[in-house]
This record gives structure tokens, sequence and C-alpha cells, in this order.
């Protein structure tokens, strides 16, 4: 029997590798319904302006302290909403990252080429 490169033992290593494949894939189709329905929050200003984004980066809430609401100067106001932005946004894809190299992390030591997984 042929063995595939760089994996040791026969049919019950493939079975086992089959089936970590297996709950991978089925553990990066739950994460990928679980994002939409992530929070994550980042502050600018002091926490003058927070955002919420969801697990895929996208703005669901934004709240501003009045106090920073100043007519005179709306280009603050701005600066720190598209600095939150992307600090929560930065945090998503960061997440996203974390989440799915706990999924893939059995595959660290089969030396699969670049972009095989994605």
């Amino acid at each position: 029997m042929r063995r595939l490169p760089g994996m040791p033992g026969g049919m019950g290593d493939l079975s086992k590798l089959m089936e970590s494949a297996k709950k991978m894939q089925d553990d990066a189709a739950k994460l990928q319904n679980d994002l939409p329905n992530m929070r994550i929050e980042a502050n600018a200003g002091g926490g003058m302006v927070s955002v919420t984004v969801n697990g895929l980066g996208h703005l669901v809430g934004i709240k501003i302290n009045p106090s920073v609401a100043d007519p005179a100067d709306v280009e603050l106001l701005e600066d720190l909403i598209i600095t939150a932005a992307k600090d929560a946004s930065t945090r998503a894809s960061t997440e996203q990252e974390s989440r799915m190299k706990e999924i893939t992390g059995p595959l660290d030591g089969l030396n699969l080429p670049p972009g095989l997984l994605g």
C-alpha cells in the first residue's frame, strides 16, 4: 500500500485524517454561521465614540457622547467615528483569524501548500 508523502502509518492514519478534516469542515461552517452574530466593540476619543461591528467586520452600531457632537467641529466627530470603525474592523479580522487557526491547528505539521485552505 502506498502512503501519502509525510504521512506515517497506513489506513488508520488516513481514517483519522479524514475524521479530522470533516471536523474542521464542520467547525469552519459553524464559525461562518456565528460570525454575523458576534459583536466586537471599539472606542475612540476616550470612549466619546463607540462603534460595534459583527464578526465579519460590518458596522452594526454607533454610540456618540453628545458632548462630542459640536456643530463647529464636525471633522473631529468624523475622525473619531473612522478611528473607532477601523479599530473594530481590525479586531473582527483578528478574531476571525484566531478562530480559524484554532480550527485548522491540527494541519500545522502537514506542510500543506500555501493557500490550500483558503
